[in-house]
């Protein structure tokens, strides 16, 4: 992605935004945020209805300190999750733990910062500095506000534990997955696990910045930690059944992928003659062309989240979507 706000080249090279034509409405198309109360001084913030960066954060308190899970995509949305922590009668956050890089989950960190200390896997500090305000090159459109790009200054790389009063907080790195910085928040005592986009409800998953082989380990690393509430990246909280489904997607597109490479298609070739079968009612059917530029880089064994040409997959994603721009309601 670059590390600058130019807008990317669509996919006939014009200048704007993939496939641009008008961009798509805005906040006012979706449902409100609301806080889920899952237990005591644990809640989890949705943003409706999941799409393109309507992610999901979260926050633990003990009634003296607050942790927050991932912030919003632009400043209005980012002060509403403020406000919702206040609302529900926690003090500000102190610490913001980031799942990963994508702006949708940290753009909001100037929101909080200095005042809370921003911690992440030693990746995602890394990649929120090299893409910078990448969310500004795919949708020019949206109204950010001003975003400052602010990284973790607290970092780790394989695990590291909080305490937030007696509420034990592990932060776990799967290794490279939905991008190469993921962290899955979990929350032993209470069974409550904070997947970030290594889990999509009701949306397509999405991993041109990560692994497929690397997704599909994160699922069993999830699975192992026997939680009974989820709260995925986007989409509303569930229960582990939605390991499932996801698995069944990346082994749809890790058969497709082996098909198409072999036969030497392109992955938009590959895309458009796929049946989606189950995965049709999955919103966003467009990343999976995208998801399967991931599956022929690891065919053609490049390290795990090696770059992609980015333009290439936003272009040929946006192909997907019937040249249309993909629809962000941040």
């Amino acid at each position: 992605m670059s590390s600058t706000s130019t807008p990317l080249p669509g996919p006939q090279g014009a200048s704007g935004s993939p496939g641009a034509a008008e961009p798509p409405a805005g906040p006012e198309a979706v449902p409100a945020p609301y806080t889920q109360p899952l237990a005591p001084g644990v809640s989890a913030y949705v943003q409706p209805d999941g799409g393109w960066c309507l992610n999901n954060a979260g926050f633990v308190t003990d009634g003296g300190r607050t942790l927050l899970i991932d912030t919003a995509p632009t400043v209005r949305r980012a002060e509403l999750l403020r406000d919702a922590v206040a609302a529900s009668g926690a003090p500000a956050p102190s610490l913001v733990v980031n799942t990963h890089h994508h702006g949708d989950h940290t753009y909001g960190n100037c929101v909080f910062a200095p005042d809370a200390t921003i911690v992440g896997h030693a990746g995602c500090r890394e990649q929120t500095l090299a893409v910078g305000p990448q969310l500004h090159a795919i949708w020019p459109w949206v109204e950010y506000g001003d975003v400052r790009i602010t990284p973790a200054t607290l970092t780790y790389t394989d695990e590291l534990t909080v305490h937030i009063g007696d509420t034990e907080v592990r932060l776990i790195h799967p290794g490279p997955a939905h991008t190469v910085g993921d962290t899955i928040v979990w929350l032993p005592e209470r069974r409550i696990v904070f997947t970030g986009d290594l889990v999509f409800n009701g949306g397509t998953p999405f991993i041109p910045f990560g692994s497929l082989s690397g997704s599909l380990a994160a699922l069993d690393v999830l699975r192992d930690l026997d939680a009974e509430t989820v709260v995925p990246g986007h989409g509303p909280v569930t229960d582990p059944g939605v390991y499932d489904t996801v698995e069944r997607y990346f082994r749809y597109v890790e058969e497709l992928a082996r098909a198409g490479h072999a036969s030497g298609h392109t992955p938009l070739e590959v895309a458009r003659e796929a049946d989606l079968g189950e995965f049709a009612a999955l919103q966003e059917s467009e990343r999976l062309v995208g998801n399967l530029h991931r599956a022929y880089a690891e065919l053609d064994g490049l390290p795990l989240g090696a770059p992609l040409d980015l333009p290439k997959v936003l272009g040929d994603m946006a192909e997907m979507n019937g040249g249309r721009p993909l629809a962000c309601h941040a």
